[in-house]
C-alpha cells in the first residue's frame, strides 16, 4: 500500500505493507527524503504530532491503523533524542503576551524569544479550543419535542453555515471558522492543506543548469489564479477610545499634511462573529517621516524603533497594524473633507497594497496548520482615514489577501503610473522568472473568463475589516481625560515637540498622589526611555510592570528611585527659572538706548553644550541650567 509522507519541504509517497515493521518504514522515508540518518527526524501519525510512530523492529504498520492513501508526518528532530524514545507530552512556552502549547511539531517557528518553539497568539490558543457551534433556541411553531431534545430546526449550526453568514451580513468568515470548515469534513482535514504560494524558481534542481540558463517543470513555479479571499485573519479593529484617533489627526489639522502611524494593541475573541478575532488599539506610534498634502515618506533609520518595541512588549502590547490619512479639505467652515475613495475610483491604491503586503509579510501569523509548520497569513491591519460619502472624516480598514502577500514578498507586483486602482505583475526577465498570474472576470456575455494580471484590479487583493470606537470607552493610557496629554514623538512643529520643557509642563498638571496616572502615557514613556541626557531605559522595567498591572504602590516605589529624583529636581529648577526656553529668552525686548550686558556662557552639566549666557535651558538637550 502507498502512504503519503508530509514534511515542511513537501509531500512524497512511500510503498509499504501491513506486516512491515515501523523500522523498515522509517528507513524508507529516510531514503526517499535523503535524510542523513534515521535518528535525525521523527514520524507521526497525526498532524498535531501527538502519536509518534517509533523506530522499532517488533512494531508493525498495522499496529497504527494505517491504510492505503493515509498521510504520516515527518519532521526534523531538534531535541537530539533518538526516534525510538517515547514521545513526550507537549511543553508550555510563554512570552509576555501569550501562553501556548509547543509540541515537537512546531520547532521551526520564528519567535526568538522562545528558542524556536511555536508561539501562537493567546487568542488563537483560545479559539482552537472552541467548537464555534451556533446554538439555536427551540421554535415553538416547528419544534414539537421535549425540552432536552433537538431537531433540524433547533440543532446547533456550524460556524461556517452559509445561510447564517448571509443572514448576519458576514462578508468574510473568520480564519478559525475557515479552519473548522477544512477540518470538520468526513476525512477530518486529512487532505486539507493551507497553501503558502511561492513565485520563485526552486533551487537545487538536479539534471540541468540553474536559472536563467535552464528551467524544468519541477523547479518552475506554477501559474497563479487570483481569487477573492473568503476569510480574514482579523474580523474587527476597535480603538479603545476616540481620543487616540483625535490626537493622531491633530497633526493634519495643524499642518494640512498627511500622517502615518503604527498601531499598538492586542488581540482578543470577537463575540459578534463565530470564532472571530478583534484587534484593539490602545496607542499610535508615529515614526520619523516626511509628508505633504499629497505624500508620506518614512525616514530611515528609526532610532526609537527598538525602544518602542521594548516598551510595548513590557506592557503586553504588540504592533498590530498601521494607519495613514488621506484627507483633503472640502469646506473649511463646515469642517468637511473630500470623498476621494469609492467604488468609482479606488479604496486602496496599488502602492498602498504593496506597502500593506510588505508589512503583513514582516508580521506573519503563526499557524499550526501551516504547510511549513511555521506561519500562514497575517493579522496585521491597514487603516485609511479619509472622507466618506457625506464628506465626514471616517476610517476604513483592510487587509490584503495571502495571495497578495506572496506577490509582494517575491517582488512581482508593481504599481501603475497613472491608475492607482490598478497593479501590474512583472514580466519575466533575464534576472527574474515570473509565473503567469491570472484573475477571473466576466466577459460581455456574462461568462467568467481568465485575464492576465497586466494590469490587475487591486480589488481582487483586498479584504474589508470593519473599524469602530466603543460606546463605552476605555483608557489604558491618559486615564485623567481632562488633562493634556504629553506631546507625540517625531512631530517637528511648534507646540508638539518632546523636550524637557514639555515634560515640566506636563508633570505640573499632576499632584503627588497621581504619579501612576502621570506616567501612564505611551508617548511620555517613549520620551523617558530614549532621553540621552538622563539614561532611564535600564530602570524602566519596574515602572512598565506597574503600569501594566495598574499597581500604584509599585509605581510609587519606582518614583522614589535616585533616577527619578534627579528628574524631579530638574523639573523643579526648570519651573522656578525666570525663562523656560531659549526661544522665549531670545525673544525678550531690549532697551535700544542701553547697551546689552554681556553674560558669560555656561556649559550644560549633562551634555556639555556651551550655551548663551542669557538662556536658562540648554539649547541642545533642553535640560535646565543648574542653579
Amino acid at each position: 500500500m502507498l502512504l503519503r509522507v508530509e514534511t515542511p519541504d513537501g509531500t512524497k509517497r512511500v510503498d509499504t505493507a501491513d506486516d512491515e515493521s515501523t523500522e523498515e518504514l522509517i528507513k524508507k522515508i529516510q531514503r526517499v527524503f535523503n535524510f542523513e540518518d534515521v535518528f535525525g527526524f521523527k514520524v507521526f501519525k497525526d498532524r498535531s504530532h501527538k502519536i509518534q510512530i517509533p523506530l522499532l523492529e517488533r512494531k508493525y504498520v498495522r499496529d497504527y491503523g494505517l491504510k492505503h492513501g493515509d498521510v504520516v508526518y515527518a519532521i526534523a528532530d531538534k531535541s537530539g533524542e533518538q526516534n525510538n524514545t517515547t514521545p513526550t507530552a507537549p511543553t508550555t512556552a510563554s512570552t509576555s503576551t501569550a501562553t501556548v502549547t509547543a509540541s515537537a511539531a512546531n520547532n521551526h517557528i520564528i519567535d526568538n524569544l522562545t528558542n524556536g518553539a511555536v508561539t501562537e497568539d493567546e487568542v488563537d490558543v483560545v479559539l482552537y479550543g472552541q467548537s464555534g457551534l451556533i446554538e439555536r433556541p427551540p421554535d415553538p411553531a416547528v419544534c414539537h419535542h421535549g425540552s432536552h431534545a433537538k431537531c433540524v430546526h433547533c440543532t446547533a449550526l456550524e460556524p461556517y453555515d452559509e445561510a447564517y453568514l448571509k443572514d448576519h451580513n458576514i462578508k468574510h468568515m473568520s480564519f478559525h471558522t475557515y479552519l473548522k470548515k477544512l477540518t470538520n469534513g468526513i476525512d477530518k482535514g486529512k487532505f486539507a492543506i493551507l497553501e503558502n504560494i511561492s513565485c520563485k524558481v526552486k533551487t537545487g534542481c538536479a539534471g540541468h543548469l540553474p536559472w536563467p540558463k535552464a528551467i524544468c517543470t519541477k523547479c518552475q513555479p506554477s501559474a497563479i489564479t487570483l481569487n477573492r479571499q473568503v476569510y480574514r485573519h482579523v474580523d474587527n479593529v476597535n480603538f479603545e477610545n476616540s481620543s487616540i484617533v483625535e490626537n493622531f489627526l491633530n497633526y493634519w489639522r495643524t499642518t494640512g499634511y498627511q500622517r502615518l502611524g503604527f498601531l499598538y494593541g492586542y488581540y482578543s475573541v470577537h463575540k459578534d462573529v463565530p470564532l472571530g478575532i478583534k484587534a484593539t488599539v490602545v496607542a499610535i506610534y508615529e515614526p520619523p517621516q516626511e509628508s505633504s498634502r499629497d505624500f508620506i515618506k518614512l525616514v530611515a533609520p528609526d532610532k526609537k524603533a527598538a525602544d518602542v518595541e521594548f516598551i510595548a512588549n513590557e506592557l503586553g502590547l504588540k504592533r498590530i497594524g498601521w494607519v495613514f490619512t488621506d484627507l483633503i479639505p472640502d469646506d473649511i467652515q463646515k469642517g468637511t473633507v473630500k470623498h476621494l475613495r469609492n467604488v468609482e475610483t479606488h479604496f486602496l491604491s496599488a502602492q498602498e497594497c504593496i506597502m500593506a503586503g510588505a508589512l503583513q509579510n514582516s508580521h506573519p501569523n503563526t499557524c499550526r496548520y501551516s504547510p511549513n509548520g511555521h506561519t500562514f497569513g497575517s493579522k496585521f491591519v491597514t487603516i485609511c482615514i479619509t472622507g466618506d460619502i457625506s464628506n465626514a472624516v471616517h476610517m476604513e480598514g483592510y487587509q490584503v489577501s495571502n495571495q497578495c502577500m506572496a506577490l509582494v514578498r517575491d517582488n512581482i507586483l508593481l504599481p501603475t503610473k497613472d491608475a492607482p486602482e490598478l497593479g501590474y505583475v512583472r514580466e519575466t526577465s533575464r534576472v527574474q522568472y515570473v509565473p503567469d498570474v491570472y484573475y477571473n472576470q466576466k466577459d460581455g456575455y456574462g461568462n467568467e473568463v481568465q485575464a492576465m494580471a497586466r494590469p490587475l484590479p487591486i480589488e481582487y487583493l483586498l479584504v474589508d475589516v470593519p473599524v469602530s470606537t466603543p460606546m463605552d470607552p476605555k483608557f489604558s493610557f491618559n486615564p485623567l481625560k481632562h488633562l493634556k496629554a504629553f506631546p507625540i514623538e517625531n512631530r517637528l512643529i511648534e507646540g508638539h515637540i518632546q523636550d524637557f520643557n514639555a515634560l515640566s509642563n506636563y508633570l505640573r498638571q499632576f499632584n503627588g498622589q497621581q504619579f501612576l496616572e502621570a506616567v501612564s502615557d505611551f508617548h511620555l514613556l517613549i520620551y523617558l526611555t530614549t532621553m540621552d541626557a538622563l539614561p532611564l531605559k535600564e530602570t524602566m522595567k519596574p515602572l512598565l510592570q506597574a503600569i501594566r498591572a495598574s499597581d500604584t504602590q509599585l509605581a510609587s516605589e519606582w518614583a522614589r528611585s535616585d533616577q527619578w529624583a534627579t528628574v524631579e529636581q530638574l523639573v523643579l529648577a526648570n519651573t522656578s527659572a525666570p525663562s523656560t526656553s531659549a526661544s522665549s529668552s531670545n525673544s525678550m525686548p531690549t532697551n535700544a538706548s542701553t547697551p546689552a550686558v554681556e553674560v558669560p556662557k555656561w556649559s550644560c552639566s549633562f551634555c556639555t553644550f556651551e550655551n548663551d549666557g542669557n538662556t536658562n535651558t540648554c539649547e541642545m538637550c533642553s535640560l535646565p541650567k543648574e542653579t
